[in-house]
């Protein structure tokens, strides 16, 4: 049986690693480097470089050299408009809206380079081996979404592997920091700050087993960013001082970004550096030199947005997990720019002093992570269980654009989840899922991953279909949602591969705007709640005056017309009180008990018994949820919670 490789498919180097006599190791390419660098170059005839090659004729083929393409695998057109503009290359829009990249006329995919990438990684596993690969397990942020990390998993079968397992980057450090002490009892907390991305994960280790508590992060946060401080102050400087913009002139921008990262890396250990780009650009005045002298301390007040922004997620993973930071054993560093003195000196004071961990190269931490669990796959590493989780809740949009949400964020994966929905219209045939990712209350504050419909559905009075939704997601974090009409045995189901992924600080936004709007969030979900009952008053007293209105005393009806006037003004105004609408809901209710008992008595049914019995007569059957996009609570007179939830779904011609 063939070696199963690891590959840590990053933003700006990636890198591979293989378990050789149960130990993970890293594989070193073809030009003796231990990463590659994420960059792929198309020559003027046609010739593709990869890596290192690539990178060296950056400069002077700007146009034609991709890099950082993991910022847009899997995302949309409209989610990256400022990772757009700064690069080189030519963005174009792909189909279904994603991003594609065009190079001499033609068109490729975020996925179709990303392969290039893994097929230069997979050449050097089977130079170093001596045999061919097949499998693979490749490493993705943990905040990556559905889409994105198909989107990977596509890339690996472009590229002629089997993609064995997706895996999250932070849990793929734990395993390479963890395999040699699983007999010790300890909490991790991994810092993964990349090329392009950055999370923190809380891992529970011991007895074998790798657990991860929480998960938190920011997929537009990283290394990246701090080489665009030092690019955007270095032609600030330069168009002050020469009248000249750099960011026109595509090659010299390509210089000041490869002179920024060389000066991002000498500032971790030296005061001061020197950034000297002769012949940088040229005007009608002759040629001019970029000559400039940048401090650790000018670098670190420029980043100290980024710096502070690395906190939040922290807190909210600590929270996540119910733990306080005196909590945390180990801190483990992942990730190059881990390595900048003032990123280490925010996570020291955050920790109260507690140094890091230093023990793993965090340039190859994920690569032996993921070799570790090629390793498990393979059937070389015995003893290990690795469970992580999904980082964001999933569920669907029910009665009064609420979010409903099936599973919920730090869930264990695989996982599933099912629930039943009902219909909220009479005779309605087909309902529409809408899936969504997020932490807030109400559907349109969450991010879409997609829509699908539901037909065939027997006509019926509404609350009567059983519509059962369920949620599975898979070892790799991919979700597939299938929706069921139990009555009928017709199914729809849908894996979700939109490509729109979750745009800058979008995912910070829910986190923040969930606790900022919590009141305003809990009194939207009563209002909808009691509408939603309010609703159903109204359809049983209208249902009751049909079927039995010739036995109801004329002044009886009187008076609940007159309150269902007032009922249906509250219903439709935003301003109201949740005590108000309460009040004006128990007050009609009671017309209807009167109504109820008025019904029975005339039929000849005992008195003693008759408010009870025509609280009975007059709800619906079991509540049942209602599927369209809302979700209505069934009739019930005595206002408790639901079992299940309804979700209503739009009559659809």
């Amino acid at each position: 049986m063939s070696k199963v490789i690891g590959i840590d498919l990053g933003t700006t180097n990636s890198c591979v690693a293989v378990l050789e006599g149960g130990q993970p190791i890293v594989i070193s390419n073809s030009e003796g480097g231990r990463t590659t660098p994420s960059i792929v170059g198309f020559g003027k005839g046609g010739d593709r470089l990869v890596g290192q090659l690539a990178k060296r004729q950056a400069v002077t083929n700007a146009e034609n050299t991709i890099f950082s393409i993991k910022r847009f695998i899997g995302r949309r057109w409209e989610d990256t408009v400022t990772e757009r503009d700064r690069v080189p290359y030519n963005c174009v829009k792909g189909r279904d809206e994603t991003v594609d990249v065009q190079i001499r006329g033609r068109n490729y995919t975020p996925q179709e380079i990303s392969a290039m990438i893994l097929q230069k990684l997979k050449q050097d596993a089977e130079n170093f081996l001596g045999e061919s690969v097949t499998q693979v397990v490749i490493t993705v942020p943990a905040y990556f979404t559905d889409a994105q990390r198909q989107a990977t998993k596509d890339a690996g079968t472009i590229a002629g592997l089997e993609v064995l397992r997706i895996i999250n980057e932070p849990t793929a450090a734990a395993l390479a920091f963890g395999l040699d002490k699983q007999d010790q009892e300890q909490l991790i907390l991994v810092f993964d700050l990349g090329g392009g991305t950055f999370d923190v994960s809380i891992l529970q280790l011991g007895d074998g087993v790798f657990e991860v508590k929480a998960t938190c992060g920011n997929n537009h946060l990283g290394g990246d960013d701090f080489d665009n401080c030092i690019v955007r102050w270095m032609v600030e400087r330069f168009k002050q001082k020469e009248k000249t913009d750099l960011t026109q002139d595509k090659m010299a921008l390509q210089r000041l970004r490869e002179a920024a990262e060389k000066a991002k890396i000498e500032l971790s250990s030296m005061g001061s550096t020197s950034i000297n780009l002769p012949f940088i650009t040229s005007n009608e005045t002759g040629p001019k030199h970029l000559e400039m002298e940048l401090s650790r301390a000018k670098f670190e007040e420029m980043a100290t947005n980024l710096i502070e922004a690395t906190i939040e997620p922290m807190l909210q993973a600590l929270k996540d997990a119910e733990l306080k930071p005196q909590d945390i054993d180990r801190i483990i560093l992942v990730g190059g720019s881990t390595r900048i003195p003032a990123v280490q000196n925010a996570l020291m004071k955050f920790f109260n002093g507690k140094t890091p961990d230093r023990s793993i190269n965090p340039d190859e931490a994920v690569a032996l992570g993921a070799a570790i669990q090629a390793g498990v796959l393979g059937g070389e590493v015995d003893n290990l269980l690795l469970l992580d989780v999904t980082p964001l809740s999933l569920g669907i949009e029910t009665l009064g654009e609420v979010f409903t949400k099936i599973i919920e964020r730090n869930t264990t994966i695989p996982t599933s989840k099912s629930q039943i929905f009902s219909t909220a219209v009479d005779g309605q045939t087909s309902v529409e899922i809408h899936v969504l990712q997020g932490e807030r209350a109400m559907a349109r504050d969450n991010k879409s991953l997609g829509k699908f419909l539901l037909t065939g559905i027997p006509p019926a009075p509404r609350g009567v279909p059983q519509i059962e939704v369920s949620f599975e997601i898979d070892v790799n974090g991919i979700l597939k949602v299938l929706a069921q009409d139990k009555g009928t045995g017709r199914e729809q189901s849908v894996r979700i591969t939109n490509t729109g992924g979750l745009s800058a600080n979008e995912v910070e936004r829910m986190r923040q705007q969930a606790e900022m709007f919590a009141e305003e969030d809990k009194r939207r979900m009563q209002l909808v709640e009691l509408r939603n009952q309010a609703d159903n008053l109204l359809y049983s007293y209208e249902s009751t005056i049909k079927s039995n209105g010739m036995v109801v005393s004329d002044q009886i009806k009187a008076l609940a017309d007159e309150k269902l006037i007032r009922l249906k003004a509250l219903a439709s105004d935003d301003t109201i009180s949740i005590a108000e609408f309460k009040e004006c809901l128990e007050d009609f209710q009671q017309t209807l008990f009167n109504i109820g008992a008025e019904v029975y008595n005339r039929a000849g049914t005992p008195s003693d018994d008759a408010p009870e019995e025509s609280v009975a007569s007059l709800k619906l059957e079991e509540p049942v949820a209602s599927v369209s996009g809302t979700a209505t609570p069934q009739f019930n007179f005595d206002f408790e919670d639901e079992n299940t939830m309804q979700a209503d779904y739009e009559a659809i011609d």
